[in-house]
């Protein structure tokens, strides 16, 4: 049973690196001339689930984080993973939808209200935001109440075998 060098955690005889902390493993077989990596692959490899998950939920930047997740290969059969993605990815649309919908309902009223409505708002998803990247960061699995349903659901129509 192999051990990783740097943290001590069980890997598999034919890890490349440990699913912990990213290092590479000493005795991992080497890449053929054929199949080399990129530097954006091989940095892709050495991310955890776990990581993976969290750096969904970053304000502002995560749905990038969400795409990449969501389009490689290394994460496509990661149900966690790719829950987070998309749940992530819906808290920025939400957020989209708040800061564009509300100005152009609100843009011909008085500027004390839009502000006050859409600053309460967005405050609220900020607060969602930090929510989840927290829980996310404990290990926890959270669903929030109609976005997490639009999340499982996209997983599970991309996990099912199209006929």
């Amino acid at each position: 049973m192999p051990y990783c060098t740097q943290c001590g955690t069980h890997v598999e005889q034919s890890a490349s690196y440990c699913a912990k902390c990213g290092i590479r493993q000493p005795g991992a077989p080497a890449a053929s001339a054929g199949s080399r990596m990129t530097p954006g692959e091989e940095w892709l490899q050495s991310i955890t689930p776990s990581t993976a998950s969290v750096l969904c939920y970053i304000p502002f930047v995560g749905w990038v984080a969400s795409l990449i997740f969501l389009a490689t290969q290394r994460f496509r059969e990661n149900r966690l993973v790719r829950f987070h993605a998309f749940q992530g990815l819906y808290i920025f649309v939400v957020w989209l939808l708040i800061d564009i919908a509300l100005g152009s309902i609100f843009g011909f009223t008085g500027m004390p209200l839009r502000r006050a409505v859409a600053g309460s708002l967005k405050l609220s998803v900020m607060c969602g935001w930090c929510f989840m990247l927290y829980k996310t960061a404990l290990g926890e699995a959270i669903r929030l109440p109609v976005l997490g349903e639009l999340a499982e659901r996209s997983v599970v129509e991309q996990s099912s075998p199209r006929p």
